[in-house]
């Protein structure tokens, strides 16, 4: 009988080797959670497609960002839902918008918490498209004018970062400029830089309440059968100041993931979006799935794939669990 020389069964026998020669960590220092803060006090409005999440007013977010950094997760990324809508977004550019007095709440409340802001219009216009329409075509460069004025604003309120997540051709450049003329060039940029006109954004678009009026996004999102057009925006935003790369989604473009942080060396963050939270919450209450063992195994997959942040509904019950 044929004895095998090297056993690779040997660091498997028992946790403990397991762990020694472990090749992948996630910690709760990988995550970003997003947030959803909404008009008014002293309200919950439970998500029903994301267990466990919520559009909060100030004063609960407050409460909940002091919880989110006691668990050791160091970030946040913040969608707005403002009261009033309009075609321009305008809530957004405004110093007294939603997400403004939210930064401002949260910094004075919990001030070593990284705060990331969404840079988008889509939760802000009535349209529920990302930028001002002309006919049913978003206005890309009368869109880059709106961005740069929300990113100073949002500086000017205590954002720590801002993550555009638009897709509009030219959008790092408009915004590192306008935050490079507002004095704030310390500020980084995290660009949704390969970001799929995905399915899997379904409950998020209830959450913050953005599902488009007419049409969809295809037009200005990424193509999901494309993956060499990924690195070419990729290498755009990198030409155009970004500090941070994102893949959005993330499980089912790991490979897009792997190939950015190979061509680039960039740190790269990926988002594991609310379909691809939601059918694994759908699934482990079903008895399908164990819940914790499919969590951390998604995660851990993520950042295998190259992912150096994982923007993740997941980061407080995987937090609790790492510790």
């Amino acid at each position: 009988m044929f004895t095998p020389y090297y056993r690779l069964r040997r660091l498997r026998r028992n946790p403990q080797i397991r762990a020694m020669v472990r090749e992948t960590l996630v910690t709760p220092n990988d995550f970003i959670l997003p947030l959803f803060v909404c008009e008014g006090e002293n309200v919950i409005n439970t998500i029903s497609s994301m267990p466990g999440h919520a559009q909060m007013s100030i004063d609960n977010l407050v409460k909940e960002a002091r919880e989110v950094y006691n668990m050791g997760i160091p970030a946040v990324i913040l969608f707005g839902i403002p009261a009033h809508k309009d075609a321009l977004g305008s809530d957004v550019i405004s110093s007294e918008g939603i997400i403004c007095r939210a930064l401002r709440a949260i910094k004075e409340a919990a001030p070593d918490l990284y705060l990331i802001t969404d840079v988008c219009l889509c939760e802000y216009t009535d349209h529920g498209h990302c930028g001002p329409l002309a006919g049913q075509e978003v206005d890309n460069d009368a869109t880059l004018e709106l961005l740069q004025k929300q990113v100073v604003v949002q500086a000017q309120a205590g954002a720590d970062m801002v993550a555009p997540s638009g897709m509009m051709d030219g959008m790092v450049g408009a915004i590192r400029e306008a935050l490079d003329d507002a004095g704030f060039s310390q500020i980084p940029i995290m660009s949704y830089a390969a970001k799929y006109a995905s399915g899997f954004y379904g409950p998020f678009r209830e959450a913050a309440e953005s599902t488009p009026q007419f049409g969809d996004r295809s037009s200005y999102q990424m193509d999901p059968a494309n993956g060499d057009e990924a690195l070419r925006e990729v290498q755009l935003d990198v030409e155009e100041g970004a500090d941070i790369i994102m893949v959005k989604p993330a499980m089912p473009y790991l490979d897009i993931i792997r190939r950015v942080k190979d061509e680039f060396g960039l740190p790269t963050a990926a988002y594991q979006v609310s379909g691809e939270f939601a059918m694994l919450k759908a699934a482990a209450e079903k008895g399908w799935l164990d819940h914790d063992r499919v969590m951390l195994e998604s995660l851990t997959s993520i950042k295998r794939a190259g992912a150096d942040i994982i923007l993740t509904y997941f980061a407080k019950e995987a937090a609790a669990i790492l510790g």
